[in-house]
């Protein structure tokens, strides 16, 4: 398996945790202070150029308000 970073799937996690943000009315700057992570942390996620783990991917989903196994249900479902 290659890097997945430009994947289809990968996209469309960026794009499932960016209407995530958005439905929970938050900008990527207090997603960051929630998070205890500089606004440039959100910002790569959401632009791609950077990964989460699976650690991060769950605090990231949980300060959207977002349940992770639904989130990667949905991932799942539309790749």
């Amino acid at each position: 398996m290659g890097k997945t970073i430009h994947s289809p799937q990968h996209q469309k996690l960026r794009e499932l945790l960016v209407a995530a943000r958005r439905k929970a009315g938050l900008t990527q700057h207090e997603v960051a202070e929630r998070l205890g992570r500089p606004q440039s942390f959100v910002a790569k996620v959401e632009g791609g150029e950077r990964r989460l783990d699976v650690i991060e991917f769950v605090a990231l989903a949980r300060v959207l308000g977002a349940d992770p196994v639904k989130l990667l249900r949905k991932l799942i479902a539309e790749t």
